[in-house]
């Protein structure tokens, strides 16, 4: 059985819990968005993600920093 190589170019965002419970939804590509995966972070915590060929947004529940090549964005407020 032959592994397929998975070439992976997306950008990374950085987010950072300004308070316990925050949620991070990963939303699926293709011709239907779909949830496929969460994370929940504690206040404090820091989470480093990247968008790649399966992940083509991010929904983020709670007070959050969000840091990206374009600048910072506060969620939850």
């Amino acid at each position: 059985m032959q592994e397929k190589e998975t070439i992976v170019t997306g950008e990374y965002i950085l987010i950072k819990a300004l308070e316990n419970g925050v949620t991070i939804i990963g939303l699926t590509r293709g011709r239907d968005t779909k949830f496929h995966h969460s994370e929940k972070m504690d206040k404090g915590e820091v989470m480093v993600a990247q968008f790649t060929e399966h992940t083509s947004a991010m929904k983020i529940r709670g007070r959050a920093q969000v840091y990206t090549k374009h600048g910072v964005v506060e969620a939850g407020n």
